[in-house]
């Protein structure tokens, strides 16, 4: 099981977005995506902003995104 689960980091990336706006992130692909894009370069050695000794990336991706040190840009950012 994911946590957080996908609703609260669907919250988290989308909570700069102003109302009447477009939300960053709207489904669970996105969420996947970003992720695993981000566990991509953990593994090729970017440093993770969060604590990683002995967990998987993806894991620390995961916990970097719900804690809001990586934001998903849309495509015209």
């Amino acid at each position: 099981m994911l946590h957080p689960s996908y609703s609260d980091l669907m919250k988290v990336v989308n909570s700069d977005v102003e109302p009447g706006e477009e939300p960053v992130v709207s489904s669970r692909y996105s969420i996947v995506m970003a992720t695993s894009k981000r566990a991509r370069q953990i593994n090729n050695g970017d440093e993770a902003f969060v604590e990683s000794e002995g967990r998987k990336a993806l894991s620390v991706a995961i916990e970097e995104l719900g804690e809001g040190k990586i934001k998903i840009l849309n495509d015209e950012e």
